[in-house]
C-alpha cells in the first residue's frame, strides 16, 4: 500500500507539471538527473529505475521494488536578428524557466519477470517573444507539451540477455500565438495586426522495445526503440478583433471569427545503442548513439473551420546524437559523473521558422550522487551550446513575402539544465 501511494503521488506530480523544453528538433532526454549527467549514457548501463525511459530491459538488474521521482529546470536563452527594409533588428527570447518532471517505478515479480511504469516527456518546446517583434506574423508565442505514460514488462531470458516491451500513451498540449496583417474594408488606409491564438490537445499511442546484454562482468550492450506517435490535436482559434468583414487580405482569411481547428503532429521514432565498459567495480564508461527519424516531420498544417488553412512545410532531416560518459564512485556513498554529447542539425533552412531557432547542439554535463540507507539523491548540471539557424532562404509564412523580412539568423542560443532525482529501494 505504501508503494502504491508513493507511485500515485509521483505520477500526480508529473501530470500537474507538464514539461516544456527545447532539445534538438524538439526531442527531450531530460529523463533523470543521473541520465543527464551522463549525457544520456544509460542505454548500456540501464541499472537504475530510470532505465524505463532509456532502455527498460535493464530493470531486470534491479531486485525488489524501486521508485524514482524528480524534475529538471531548463533555462534557455538566445536572440534572433532580422533584416527588414535595409535595417537589422535584434530580438531576445523572453526569460523562462521550464520544469520537466519525471517518475518511475519497477517491481520484481519473479526470478525472470519485472514490471515497471514510467511517466516522462519525449517531446516539448517553448519559445516566447515580445508581441510586437519583427517576426510576429510567424509566431510570438509557441509551446508543445507532451507527457508519456509507459507501462512496461521486462523478461530475463538468461543470465546474459533481457528484453522489454512497453505501451506508450502520450498526451500533447499545443498553443501558438501570431499576428495577422489585416486590412479592414471600413478603414483600408489603417491596416493593423490582428492577434490570433490557437490552443489544442490530443492523444497518441506507441510502443517501446528494449534489449540488454551482459556479455561479462565488464561489458554490456543495450538497444532500445521508441515508435512513432501520431497526435491528432483538436482545439480552438480565437481572434482579438472579430467581424464578418474583417479580412486579412494578404493571407486570404475569409473572416476573423473564433472557430475550431485541428492538426496532425507526426512525432518521430528513435533507436538507441549503448556500449558500457566497467573495468572496476567503482568505474564505468559508456559510448552511445541515438538516431531519430525527423524526416517523418514533413509538415505542420493547421486546418480551421473558418476556411483558413495554415500550410507549413518542414521536411526535416534525420538526426544523430553521439554521446560519451564516465562514472566514478570514490566512496560507497558518493558518485561522480560527467558526459558529452553532439547532435547533428535536423532543420531544413529552406522552410525554417521562428518556432525552433536551433540547428544542432553540443552538451557538456556533470553530476553527483549520494546514497544513504535506502535513499539515493542525484544532482546534475548541463550546458548546451546551440548552433545558429539561417533565415535568408526560408519560404516560411510570416517571414518571407508580405512580412518583409529579407534575412536573419538566430545566434548566441544556449541553455542551462539543473536537475534533481530522488530514489528509494524497498
Amino acid at each position: 500500500m505504501k508503494v502504491f501511494r508513493a507511485v500515485c503521488f509521483a505520477l500526480a506530480l508529473v501530470v500537474c507539471c507538464a514539461p516544456v523544453a527545447r532539445g534538438e528538433g524538439f526531442a527531450l532526454n531530460e529523463w533523470s538527473a543521473r541520465g543527464v549527467s551522463l549525457a544520456g549514457g544509460m542505454v548500456g548501463r540501464a541499472d537504475d529505475v530510470s532505465a524505463i525511459a532509456y532502455n527498460a530491459a535493464g530493470i531486470t538488474q534491479l531486485p525488489g521494488t524501486r521508485l524514482m521521482g524528480g524534475f529538471a529546470l531548463i533555462s534557455p536563452s538566445g536572440n534572433i536578428t532580422t533584416q527588414m527594409g535595409g535595417r537589422e533588428t535584434s530580438t531576445y527570447t523572453k526569460p523562462a524557466l521550464w520544469n520537466a518532471p519525471h517518475a518511475y517505478a519497477s517491481h520484481q515479480l519473479s526470478d525472470n519477470a519485472w514490471i515497471g511504469m514510467g511517466v516522462f516527456s519525449r517531446f516539448g518546446l517553448g519559445n516566447s517573444y515580445a508581441g510586437d517583434w519583427a517576426g510576429k506574423s510567424n509566431v510570438y508565442d509557441i509551446g508543445v507539451q507532451t507527457i508519456s505514460f509507459v507501462p512496461t514488462l521486462a523478461l530475463k531470458l538468461n543470465d546474459m540477455l533481457s528484453v522489454s516491451v512497453g505501451v506508450e500513451v502520450m498526451n500533447a498540449h499545443m498553443y501558438m500565438g501570431n499576428k495577422i496583417y489585416t486590412v479592414s474594408p471600413s478603414s483600408p488606409t489603417k491596416p493593423f495586426y490582428n492577434d490570433m491564438q490557437l490552443e489544442g490537445n490530443g492523444w497518441g499511442y506507441g510502443a517501446h522495445l528494449g534489449l540488454h546484454m551482459r556479455l561479462n562482468d565488464q561489458w554490456s550492450v543495450g538497444l532500445s526503440y521508441k515508435s512513432q506517435v501520431t497526435m491528432n490535436i483538436n482545439g480552438d482559434v480565437e481572434f482579438a478583433y472579430k467581424g464578418r468583414n474583417l479580412a486579412a487580405s494578404t493571407l486570404h482569411l475569409p473572416q476573423a471569427s473564433n472557430c475550431s481547428a485541428n492538426t496532425v503532429l507526426q512525432l518521430p521514432d528513435s533507436a538507441a545503442l549503448g556500449i558500457a565498459y566497467k573495468p572496476l567495480d567503482n568505474l564505468s564508461f559508456e559510448l552511445g548513439t541515438v538516431w531519430t527519424r525527423w524526416s517523418t516531420y514533413n509538415a505542420l498544417n493547421i486546418y480551421m473551420d473558418n476556411g483558413y488553412n495554415s500550410i507549413n512545410n518542414k521536411e526535416w532531416r534525420d538526426g544523430w546524437n553521439f554521446n560519451a560518459s564516465v562514472e566514478y564512485k570514490p566512496l560507497d556513498w558518493w558518485t561522480l559523473r560527467a558526459g558529452f554529447s553532439y547532435e547533428t542539425p535536423v532543420v531544413n533552412e529552406s522552410h525554417a521558422d521562428f518556432m525552433i531557432p536551433t540547428n544542432g547542439r553540443q552538451t557538456l554535463s556533470v553530476g553527483t550522487g549520494f546514497n544513504w540507507n535506502n535513499w539515493t539523491m542525484d544532482l546534475a548540471y548541463a550546458h548546451l551550446w546551440i548552433n545558429s539557424l539561417d533565415y535568408s532562404s526560408t519560404d516560411a509564412k510570416g517571414i518571407s513575402g508580405s512580412a518583409g523580412i529579407t534575412g536573419g539568423k538566430s545566434k548566441d542560443v544556449s541553455a542551462n539544465i539543473y536537475m534533481l532525482s530522488l530514489s528509494y529501494t524497498f
